[in-house]
């Protein structure tokens, strides 16, 4: 089987997915209306410097402020900020370059960095920085150097600032690595001059569409189709290979078939299976994954797999199963923040060792930055994933109106209970002898039903006439309790 890239284009929006030896480990999506704002770099003005938050709040013309914390200054400006004092660096109504590190998620605005950089198909340019380095994926101690000294040699010949070679410059020729430098010095020259005109609050650059982004920042070895069933798009992707990344272009494919291609390869299954709470394992085990504000947690448990020769084995056998589906579906998902994995717990401290390693080499595709913590007493693994933009279910999703994103809903019982301390309260503060209640039609029903005995009770101590209309726009948890 091989690795592939799909691209669905629709002119509302564009979905990728990437599909590793024929399973989906990661979906991309750009919607025409909300396009991700990380990489864009704007000429900003701070509206508010918070000391004791060690951050100020900026301005870049977005609905919300943005946020700049002192650990995102670039080197010159973390070296004037003594002690993590930004206001030594920054004061209100002060212009700055900033850029966007993190989308904004739920009601935090975007995250902002002063470390501003542009990336290319080999390097990724920091006009504000000195020192280069080199991706950690490489791990050839002689490539390494290669490429290194090519991009010092170059900093030296044009008097730059720093660079961070790509993974994909492996193997590169140093003419294409040279071009390559050239083309990014040249358009920060470019933003440069702008940075000079333009007023604040303005966009400065603005990163490449999804379509781009994935040629220029997923192509490797491994990748050996990239399908767009877009002509239009196929065709800017011809282009933009020719122009930056020619390795690509034989890789590139229309794909012009009746069936949808994200069908063909049972990717529209795939999400929606990701947006349920269950994940069902081979083994008959299962995962429960609950996304909250502060953190999300995941419960393995054995379900129907009864394992074979004793409960230890098959507690095992179910954590390294786990351990390997965690890790992509944090991946298809785009869980990010605090992750707490709790898995069965297990008595032998080799398996949890070896659980870990599972959780740890299973991560190591992921492209967002993540650590893990040792297993806790409780079997319980805490882990951070650097999130950037929203998941999955932030994406696709919205809170349910009924139940105000809570996943429970009042019971009847409880909800028919609420309407009769209701009434006592309405007869007591307005001494009325008829009421209406307005209500679902199971709370009615309910009411007329198997509370009819305690509603004749009430009526009568009361003094009072109580009638119902069911109300088929109301939720199960709502009534309204109307004086007559």
């Amino acid at each position: 089987m091989s690795d592939e890239i799909l691209i669905n284009v629709t002119p509302p929006e564009t979905r990728v997915a990437v599909v590793e030896n024929g399973v989906l480990q990661d979906v991309m999506i750009e919607r025409a209306r909300s396009r991700g704002l990380v990489g864009n770099i704007y000429k900003g003005r701070v509206c508010r410097v918070l000391p004791g938050m060690q951050a100020v709040f900026v301005d870049v013309g977005l609905e919300r402020a943005a946020f700049l914390h002192v650990s995102d200054l670039n080197a010159a400006e973390r070296e004037k900020a003594v002690d993590n004092q930004i206001e030594l660096v920054f004061r209100e109504g002060q212009d700055l370059v900033v850029q966007v590190v993190k989308d904004p998620i739920g009601a935090k605005g975007a995250r902002l960095t002063t470390e501003v950089s542009v990336p290319s198909v080999y390097q990724v340019y920091m006009p504000y920085a000195k020192v280069s380095g080199v991706s950690q994926r490489i791990e050839c101690d002689a490539e390494r150097a290669r490429l290194r000294a090519c991009v010092e040699g170059f900093q030296r010949d044009h008097n730059t600032g720093g660079f961070i070679v790509r993974t994909a410059a492996e193997g590169v020729d140093e003419a294409a690595l040279r071009a390559d430098m050239l083309f990014l010095q040249k358009l920060w020259n470019s933003i440069a001059q702008r940075i000079k005109t333009v007023k604040v609050k303005t966009l400065l650059h603005e990163d490449l569409p999804l379509a781009m982004r994935v040629l220029r920042d997923l192509h490797c070895s491994k990748v050996e189709k990239i399908r767009v069933d877009s002509r239009e798009t196929y065709s800017r992707l011809l282009k933009f290979g020719k122009e930056f990344v020619t390795e690509t272009v034989p890789l590139i494919e229309h794909y012009s078939g009746e069936r949808p291609l994200f069908d063909l390869y049972g990717v529209e299954e795939e999400i929606q299976r990701a947006l349920e709470r269950k994940v069902a394992l081979k083994s008959g085990g299962y995962l429960i994954f609950d996304q909250t504000e502060a953190m999300t947690t995941v419960d393995v448990n054995t379900g129907a797999f009864v394992g074979g020769r004793n409960l230890e084995e098959t507690i095992f056998k179910t954590n390294l199963e786990a351990a390997q589906t965690i890790a992509r579906q944090l991946r298809l998902r785009n869980l990010g923040g605090i992750i707490i994995i709790d898995f069965i717990d297990m008595q032998d401290e080799d398996h949890k060792q070896q659980v870990l390693q599972a959780l740890s080499k299973s991560l190591e595709k992921d492209h967002a930055k993540n650590s893990i913590s040792e297993v806790s007493a409780l079997g319980l693994v805490e882990m951070t994933r650097k999130r950037t933009r929203e998941s999955l279910e932030h994406v696709l999703c919205e809170p349910c109106p009924t139940c105000s994103g809570r996943g429970m809903l009042k019971t009847a019982e409880t909800v028919c209970l609420e309407i009769f301390r209701e009434i006592i309260r309405e007869v007591r503060q307005y001494n009325v002898q008829e009421l209406l209640v307005l209500a679902s039609n199971e709370v009615v029903e309910r009411l007329l039903d198997e509370e009819a005995d305690m509603l004749s009770e009430l009526e009568t101590f009361l003094n009072v006439t109580v009638k119902f209309r069911a109300e088929a726009q109301y939720n199960q948890e709502q009534y309204d309790v109307v004086l007559l």
